[in-house]
């Protein structure tokens, strides 16, 4: 039931018995407890004195060495959240027993990586993201698929969510019912272990979602909650009366306000409300609970010991709730990052966690941690690719460049993953600030870009679809492939030529700018070829409800087959986006620590990037314009080559042509 429509419902009261029940933390908490630390001096004891016995034995010298380097802050950062030693013991022990359980190449992938910590931010990193079904079909079909991946110079694949998740619940995947099982229609975790290790030998990473925010209602821990276990129940967030809920109401924004009102659902055979920040059959896990942290730990080790090279943690800024706040961002979330980082560089130091925080750049900073203490490895960096379709739409470049500003002037060791598109719709969180001082309101643009980008003004080329659209504030969200956005659906559906020329030199420009960026580059699956919005979707009462699957079609691999015939348009993307890549793995001014900035073109839709990295310098002209321009640029240093012509020219006065790009090297 709904909550709107059960607000007046009269409820049941709790029992003494249920209501001793659900302060519980578990069962297993309850072994009786170590001497409590009471700050970080107490926790100097000998590891032998705190840690499990069997972390001595064997090759376990390895985990005994990082665990004796990092147990001190673990144990502190534990207690401080939880003051129970038993289950801080207890998640010590588990994880030697998981480091045991790790397979011997993946130990020295370890090694590897523990000898070489820049390994990610390379500039040979580039990354695919893709449903497993669409792409491939099932695990196995993915592994028989590799060599494609490699012809598209892909070394990091994101396979999406492909856990367990009940049919016509599963929001895409992210309301997991069991953290240890495949779906079946995609195979087995031995498949998964095949994919992986196959990966490994051709030298590409994978990585996967890790959805620890919330379980789906049907997974085993919700099963025993809903049937009154208080155990279970403390596990989430459950109240007989709307009391406490309304406190959180008060404060708390919601995250679907037209498709998910609201952040509790009251369930009417518990009689009880269950907090779900998404959706109703999402429910919010309690991290006040030990035993969740424990356990949902003990998932993520068990998940990376199946190969995974980066654990994407889904919707981190949740994680911890806390009444009379937004429940958003909170000190606990950095707790439990630096606790999660301090447990895979014990257990599975290769392995990297990528954060998705969906904020401006300069506010996800502490979701990277500190350079002493980091939290993720990495982060989506979500405002500037909302910020890019702003400047496609507007052709002027003045917001990106300042988002670029920001993001540069940021320490080298934070990597941002930067995409055009994703699996998800795009929001326009842009810095309104800014765009105001320009005379340009929010509700207004907003309107402005998503009438653009369904092809209603603006003189746009884009087709596509709303998301979530609020008819009281105006809001909504907008769903598309890039090629879709760039024009080539429409091109094509009106077999228009020359319309289909130049969508595609604005494609190809959008992804030299991408590769510019500092960061690892991430393609969606089907860009490589400009495929293009998929309305089947409609015909599925599954998924007609929501537009997201308009950018969520399945592999047109008839059409993949004609990447290397120029005369198409396949042919033209794959190829012009290949000849691209292979020029950033050549060019070590593309690494993720290089030097980058931008510079004044005096033409405001020009954008120039430049990027420096020992003795080497490049200089990204981008030009977001149908027209030829001119960069005022006037770099007084000397020759310059363009990579992509072998042209020798000066960077001084450098005409573009529409949609048109330069990567200019210093000769």
């Amino acid at each position: 039931m709904s909550l709107k429509s059960s607000k007046n419902k009269k409820k049941k009261q709790m029992t003494k018995k249920k209501q001793a029940a659900l302060v519980k933390t578990s069962a297993k908490s309850e072994v009786k407890p170590l001497k409590e630390a009471q700050n970080p001096a107490e926790t100097s004891a000998p590891i032998a004195a705190q840690a499990p016995a069997k972390i001595q034995a064997s090759d376990g010298e390895v985990f005994k060495g990082r665990l004796e380097r990092l147990h001190d802050e673990l144990r502190w950062l534990y207690m401080e959240l939880y003051g129970n030693s038993s289950m801080f013991a207890e998640l010590c022990d588990t994880m030697g027993d998981f480091f045991r359980e790790r397979k011997q190449e993946l130990k020295e992938l370890d090694s590897q990586r523990e000898t070489r910590p820049n390994w990610y931010k390379e500039n040979d990193m580039l990354g695919m993201m893709f449903y497993i079904d669409n792409f491939a079909g099932d695990l196995s079909g993915v592994e028989e698929r590799l060599s494609y991946i490699e012809q598209c110079n892909v070394n990091y694949i994101h396979l999406m969510p492909f856990l367990e998740t009940p049919k016509g619940r599963s929001d895409g995947g992210y309301a997991v019912s069991d953290f240890r099982k495949v779906q079946e229609n995609l195979g087995s975790m031995e498949d998964l272990e095949r994919l992986t290790a196959a990966s490994h030998k051709k030298g590409i990473n994978v990585c996967m979602d890790f959805v620890m925010n919330h379980t789906s209602e049907d997974h085993e821990w919700a099963k025993k909650a809903r049937k009154g276990d208080g155990e279970y129940m403390s596990r989430y967030f459950f109240f007989d009366s709307y009391d406490v809920p309304a406190q959180y109401e008060s404060t708390v924004p919601q995250v679907f306000p037209t498709t998910a009102p609201g952040n509790f659902t009251w369930l009417e055979d518990a009689g009880h409300y269950v907090m779900t920040s998404f959706y109703p059959y999402q429910w919010d896990l309690n991290y006040r609970n030990p035993r969740v942290f424990n356990e949902m730990m003990y998932n993520f080790l068990y998940l990376a010991n199946r190969g995974m090279d980066v654990i994407r943690i889904d919707a981190v800024p949740y994680i911890w709730k806390e009444l009379g706040t937004q429940c958003r961002n909170l000190p606990q979330v950095h707790t439990i990052l630096r606790m999660m980082r301090i447990i895979g560089e014990i257990v599975c130091p290769g392995v990297l966690l990528l954060g998705e925080v969906v904020m401006e750049p300069e506010k996800v900073l502490p979701y990277f941690g500190t350079v002493e203490k980091p939290e993720c490895h990495m982060l989506y960096n979500v405002t500037t690719m909302a910020t890019t379709w702003h400047t496609v739409a507007t052709r002027d470049v003045r917001l990106l460049k300042r988002q670029l500003d920001i993001v540069n002037a940021l320490p080298k060791e934070y990597v941002f993953l930067n995409y055009l598109r994703c699996h998800d719709d795009i929001g326009w969180g842009l810095d309104y600030g800014t765009l105001m001082s320009q005379g340009i309101g929010e509700r207004s643009h907003k309107q402005y870009l998503n009438d653009y980008f369904q092809g209603y003004t603006g003189e746009s080329n884009s087709r596509g679809e709303l998301y979530n659209a609020d008819p009281v504030t105006g809001d909504a969200r907008f769903c598309g492939t890039t090629a879709s956005m760039c024009g080539i659906e429409k091109a094509g559906f009106e077999q228009d030529a020359e319309g289909m020329e130049k969508a595609i030199r604005l494609d190809v420009m959008l992804h030299a700018y991408m590769f510019m960026q500092s960061g690892i580059p991430v393609l969606y699956s089907g860009d490589e070829i400009g495929q293009v919005n998929d309305y089947s979707y409609k015909e599925d009462p599954v998924k007609a409800p929501d537009s997201r699957y308009i950018h969520r079609g399945a592999m047109h691999w008839e059409l993949a087959e004609n990447n290397s015939d120029p005369d198409t348009v396949e042919g033209k993307l794959f190829q012009s986006l290949s000849r691209l890549e292979k020029l950033r793995k050549e060019e070590k001014a593309f690494v993720s620590y290089a030097n980058a900035w931008t510079v004044e073109t005096w033409d405001p839709a020009i954008l120039c990037i430049g990027r420096y990295y020992e003795g080497e310098k490049l200089l990204g002209l981008f030009n977001f314009s149908e027209y030829d321009k001119t960069a005022w640029i006037n770099e007084t240093d000397g020759e310059y080559i363009d990579l992509l012509s072998g042209q020798k020219m000066q960077a001084a006065g450098v005409n573009i042509p529409a949609y048109g790009f330069y990567y200019l090297k210093k000769a």
